[in-house]
């Protein structure tokens, strides 16, 4: 059986763990050992992060909503109760961007909520 020196693969596998590295602080981006269990931590953080990030952004949405419900006298969960009495299934992102950017749209629909509420 012949023997297999391994220098060209490990060179390319260290070379891409160094370069996926840079930028990183002090031996993390110049020591392979340190490169490769900084990226580990670094995939697993961004990872979580992606799955957080849909929570940072309804969080934001529901802020928006709430503020632009407390400048017309009613509140979020009031406002939300509303609608979904009246049936309309408008998702908190668009929510969001018509209270930000369409006011007089977002009345209409704080109306909508406050008529369903006073015929239920």
């Amino acid at each position: 059986m012949s023997r297999v020196k391994r220098g060209v693969t490990k060179r390319h596998r260290h070379k891409k763990v160094l370069s996926a590295a840079r930028g990183y602080q002090g031996s993390s981006s110049r020591n392979y050992k340190w490169a490769k269990e900084a990226l580990l931590h670094a995939w697993s953080y961004s990872y979580r992060h992606r799955r957080e990030r849909k929570g940072d952004f309804r969080r934001l949405w529901i802020v928006r909503i709430g503020a632009a419900c407390r400048q017309s006298g009613t509140n979020y969960s009031q406002f939300m109760y509303g609608l979904k009495l009246a049936g309309v299934e408008v998702d908190r992102k668009i929510l969001a961007d018509l209270a930000v950017n369409d006011p007089a749209g977002f009345e209409k629909l704080i109306g909508i909520s406050n008529e369903a509420k006073a015929a239920a």
